[in-house]
């Protein structure tokens, strides 16, 4: 079903030149499995945006790859689908590669796995522009509003931003000179400024560059002030709810750690902390300061936001504390006790007490191996279940994410962002950890979902004092999920103290 919306950003309204994709009651399901799209009718035209939305796993991602040809193997496929007169799942691959290679575009939920760590920001869009050329590739990366004159050029991905990954990702997407473009959850954690230039970015784009533009988000800002239309799914089984009842084990605290209603006081010296960190990106005289001089301090139990725009080191300072980022100089402590820099020093227990959810999960998950077998993994790590009753844990563990049983079975690949991103935390829980950091938890996940989640977290809080860790550009959810909050901008800690107080109004 199709739901028309005006967009804020559009001129005049002019008749619709002919579509340039076609999908008439298009259904994809798995043989004897579920239905990964429901039956969706759409039209997508030159010079227009079109948003897709809908809950997560509603089918927004299949939707995209179902454009591209990419679907999981088997997949049964009914209606008619049409992509510049072509039917992509039906073309040899020879034909479906020149497709791909010279009129479609494809940006994915996590970009920044998709582009090579060892290649500089002008070798990535350089590798697929038909002129490789210095001013070409250079202004593509101005176009995309990467701002050349910090050396942004020649940085790698990994001393990227997310939001500058995906603008990187777009530039390369661009470089082919697309007719169609497509775009996954283009604004998932990013601060308000930046999703409001993505918009005017890709506002641009269609009308400068004639391109056709489907967009999946969750962004309803992003799509009433950018889209010219609406495709809104619904997906056939309400799989997304959360259930109120399951929790985690409890995490196995250190003696004396009992749970406190109201804001937890912890004596001093007990929860995570950090001091003087410095870390970078690079090395030699292409280093690149990440944070200078930031302390960092999280009592048991506590809930602590980590706010700032988006490349002023959150994620880095998140994986500081995982033990994931080198550490120039500084001092990290769990309880008081000293806390290695890398994560591979660590005790087995630190290890188990401290778990990351990171912003990427594509990139975390392993793609060769299905969903069940990467959350038994921690379980074998670091419980002691006998190995016939992993089964039953892996299904109580996507049932707290709200994901069925059957989704043991599945590979990351055959996932949406969204579930991708309940997957990771299902895997991070299952340690039943003391200190959780998540980063952006809920940025691919709809609104419902996404309380479902923030719920689900609450509660593991307060029954079993774990510590939460918070980065999000949804001040809102900031505002209602924790205590306090640490403000950074450009690497430097500027100011600490109650979240109420330091999110802006």
């Amino acid at each position: 079903m199709s739901d028309l919306a005006p967009a804020r950003f559009t001129t005049a309204e002019v008749p619709a030149r002919p579509p340039l994709v076609t999908a008439t009651d298009l259904e994809i399901r798995l043989p004897r499995g579920p239905v990964l799209l429901p039956r969706t009718t759409a039209r997508i035209h030159p010079g227009r945006i079109t948003a897709l939305m809908g809950a997560s796993g509603s089918g927004k991602t299949t939707l995209l790859r179902a454009l591209i040809g990419h679907l999981p193997p088997g997949a049964a496929v009914t209606g008619t689908l049409e992509v510049l007169g072509r039917t992509p799942h039906l073309l040899p691959a020879r034909e479906l590669r020149l497709l791909r290679r010279t009129e479609i575009a494809y940006v994915g939920q996590d970009p920044g796995s998709a582009l090579n760590p060892r290649m500089t920001a002008r070798r990535l869009v350089a590798e697929l522009a038909a002129d490789p050329g210095e001013e070409t590739v250079l202004g593509l990366l101005a176009e995309c509003r990467l701002p050349l004159g910090t050396g942004i050029a020649d940085r790698r991905p990994t001393a990227l931003s997310g939001g500058q990954q995906r603008r990187l990702a777009l530039a390369r997407a661009l470089a082919r000179a697309p007719k169609v473009l497509l775009l996954d959850e283009p604004t998932a954690g990013l601060d308000a400024p930046v999703r409001e230039e993505i918009a005017r970015l890709l506002r641009h784009l269609s009308a400068t560059r004639d391109l056709a533009v489907l967009l999946a988000t969750h962004d309803a800002h992003l799509a009433g002030i950018c889209a010219d239309h609406t495709v809104r799914l619904t997906p056939e089984a309400a799989s997304r709810a959360l259930p109120a009842a399951r929790t985690a084990p409890a995490p196995r605290s250190a003696p004396g750690r009992a749970a406190a209603p109201g804001q937890p006081e912890a004596p001093r010296g007990e929860g995570l902390t950090a001091e003087k960190v410095d870390a970078s990106f690079g090395s030699g005289r292409g280093r690149r300061s990440a944070l200078s001089g930031v302390d960092f301090a999280a009592a048991p139990g506590s809930a602590t936001a980590v706010i700032g725009p988006s490349g002023s080191g959150k994620t880095t300072l998140l994986r500081v504390l995982a033990g994931l980022h080198p550490v120039h100089t500084g001092h990290l402590a769990l309880d008081g006790s000293p806390l290695a820099a890398r994560v591979q020093r660590r005790t087995r227990e630190q290890q188990r007490r401290i778990q990351l959810v990171p912003q990427n999960p594509l990139a975390a998950l392993n793609p060769r191996h299905p969903v069940g077998r990467q959350l038994a993994r921690p379980l074998r790590l670091h419980t002691t279940l006998p190995r016939t009753a992993l089964p039953e844990r892996v299904a109580e563990l996507l049932a707290q994410v709200g994901l069925p049983a059957a989704y043991a079975d599945r590979y990351p690949g055959e996932l949406s962002g969204g579930q991708r991103q309940r997957v990771s935390l299902a895997r991070a829980l299952a340690t039943g950890p003391e200190v959780l950091l998540c980063d952006e938890v809920t940025s691919a996940l709809d609104t419902d979902t996404a309380l479902g989640i923030m719920d689900l977290l609450g509660r593991l809080r307060r029954e079993h004092r774990m510590t939460l860790v918070l980065v999000s550009h949804d001040h809102a959810l900031l505002a209602r999920c924790t205590d306090t909050a640490h403000l950074l901008e450009a690497g430097l800690l500027t100011a600490s103290g109650p979240t109420a107080r330091l999110l802006p109004a």
